[in-house]
Formats: C-alpha cells, structure tokens, sequence
C-alpha cells in the first residue's frame, strides 16, 4: 500500500484536472444510479475537454449492500458507456480508493488519463443497520451494534480522555454546517441547534445527514494535465493504512493508521493550509486533527465537510475533489484530503496536494 513511487516513475507526475459533484439530496428514489451519475459525469468530462472515448482508465467505488443487490456497479456502466469496450475496475469501499487505485495505474505510465467515479444512495435502507456488515463477523456484527452507538463510544472515550467536550463538539458542528453555506452542493448548511441526543453524547448536529450523491474526478498524467487544465492540482503523494478489525484491541482516541498514512504521502514535510477531512461524526474530526498534526492556522473542511453531505461511497473521493478545487482556483497553496473507510476511523487514506508555482 505504500504512495512513494519506484525509480521507474518518481518523475511522473499525475494530477487532478477535473472535479464535479450531484446536488446531494434526501431520497433521489425517483432516479436510478446510472442517472444520478450521468450528469456528474459529463462535467467533469466536460470541464477537462474530453470524450469519453478519450480517457484510458476507468474506475469507480461503491457498494453492493447499499444497493441492496450483487455487482449493481455494473448497472452504472450504462452512464460511462462501456461500449467501446473501455479498461475498467471498481472498487468496493469509498471512491477515493477507486483514485489510488487510478493514480498508481498512471505512475506506472500504463494510461495518461483516468476517470474515477463514484455514488452512493443512502436512502435505500437503513443506513445504520447495513454498516453493520462491516463489524467483526464472528464476535461484533451478531450484537448489531450501528454505525452511531459505534461513533458515540469513540466520542465518549475522547471525553472521558480530556480530548473535548460536548460544547467542543458542537462548535465543530456549527463551523461545518456554517462554512456549508458558501456550497451549492451541499445537503445541510447554516446555523442548526445541537438537536436531540442520537446516542450520547453525540446529538443529531454530531452526525452526518442520510445522503443520495455521486462524484467524479478526472486524473491526468504530465503535460497531458497541463494541457487539460491551466492549474492542475498534483497529487504530491498518497498513502492509506488500517486498523486492526478488532475495536477493543483499539485505542479509540488516536488514529496510528492515519499517522503512518500522512507520513507516507509527505504531509508531514510542509505545513498544509487546507485540510479536507472525511469526519461523518464531530468527534472523529478531533482524532483525526491530532492524528495529522493539524493547527489553528490550517483551514478545516472549507466545503462543510461530511457533516454538510454525506453521499455513502462517494464522500471520500469528495475530500479529495474538494482540496483539488482549492488548489485549482488558487484558494489553497498545499491542501490535505484525507479519506476513511469502516466504524471509528478503521481505514484511512491521506493525499496532499499542490499547485505549480506561480
């Protein structure tokens, strides 16, 4: 899983040229995926000047159990057109690792350019109960503990730790959902009280809102991206590590895997200015900022974050688009996306971005 690239390709360079995202809603019941994702995708096309015909590389992220049916990634190829036969692959987690996955096909220098995707429609189910499949098969998942009573433990551990408090949390809160206003895509946005106790502590502002989405993300390789984009956004370095399935084995107030994943992807080298952080819960932003170091001075999910939307599958590679725009319009000189994957920040991933020099 390392990001550092061989001898072979530690001259390539590879960067986002372009990124775009549905209007994240409630229920889009009355869509199906392939058309959720079809307008997504000819932005971002659209933005890079491309056809699909024209991108080597396809690859995307999503989730059989929140489809509630097998291979039904395969149903949203009509949205990308899989004829022309097309190079493609999928991943079965969060699309931010559908772009690894396409960012070391192009350091190896076995396409120039990738189209990553992904969606998720959280109002098929509920959601709490389906994450439950995540769990330990043999000891956790039979006790159906959901993704909240999950999330709510880890934020107690950080209280009972000194780490924050309630107050804290629900400043996290109002800044996310506040800072959300400036997003036309997001689901939530603008001053929200605490509301009521989901699980204690954590309240309903706590929590990430049930969100139908989808995202994609162009990637280019060297001059083909500077040829696509005035300002490319090129990915420095990426890493992801995990944690041990077992969450009593685990120290839920820290995030080591994080740590070892910043540190792979040189986040640690030069200060960061924006840090896009895939957080669902209040709590989990407050390991995540120790985890990689993150002060006062860095700006924090400038987009509202994964408390403003929260599109199941997609809301990591939404990070990383996030920080790539900042980069691109000039609004972030070195951005951080970080990503995560499974109950209390189980599986993360860690990107930095850059721009070239003015």
């Amino acid at each position: 899983m390392s990001a550092t690239p061989g001898p072979a390709t530690e001259r390539r360079e590879v960067a986002v040229v372009a990124f775009a995202q549905s209007d994240h809603a409630r229920d889009t019941t009355e869509v199906s995926e392939a058309e959720l994702l079809l307008p997504v995708l000819q932005d971002a096309l659209g933005q890079a000047g491309l056809r699909a015909g024209e991108i080597d590389f396809t690859c995307s992220g999503s989730s059989d159990y929140l489809a509630g049916r097998a291979f039904s990634f395969t149903m949203a190829l009509d949205s990308v057109g899989a004829w022309p036969p097309i190079a493609e692959s999928h991943v079965e987690t969060d699309g931010a690792w559908a772009l690894y996955e396409a960012w070391v096909k192009l350091l190896t220098g076995a396409a120039e350019t990738a189209l990553v995707y992904a969606y998720g429609k959280s109002s098929s189910g509920a959601v709490r109960d389906v994450l439950t499949r995540q769990l330990d098969p043999y000891y956790l998942a039979p006790l159906w503990p959901d993704s909240v009573s999950l999330a709510a433990l880890q934020a107690q551990a950080l209280i009972d730790a000194g780490d924050t408090d309630e107050a804290a949390l629900a400043g996290i809160a109002a800044r996310a959902r506040t800072d959300a206003a400036a997003n036309p895509h997001a689901r939530h946005s603008g001053p929200v009280p605490p509301g009521d106790y989901v699980v204690r502590p954590l309240r309903t502002a706590d929590c990430p809102p049930v969100t139908d989405g989808a995202a994609a993300v162009v990637l280019a390789a060297g001059d083909t991206a500077r040829r696509l984009c005035d300002r490319p956004a090129w990915i420095r370095g990426m890493d992801h590590r995990i944690e041990a399935h077992a969450l009593g084995v685990r120290d839920l107030t820290d995030s080591p895997s994080t740590r070892l994943a910043a540190e792979r992807a040189g986040a640690y080298g030069q200060p960061v200015d924006t840090a896009e952080l895939h957080a669902p819960f209040t709590a989990q932003e407050v390991v995540l900022r120790k985890a990689l170091r993150l002060d006062d001075r860095v700006r924090i999910n400038p987009s509202g974050g994964a408390l403003a939307a929260n599109p199941m599958m997609a809301t990591g590679l939404i990070r990383i688009g996030e920080a790539a725009e900042a980069v691109r319009r000039g609004a972030s000189r070195r951005a951080l996306a970080h990503a995560t994957s499974g109950p209390c920040l189980q599986q993360n991933l860690v990107a930095v971005l850059e721009g070239d020099p003015r």
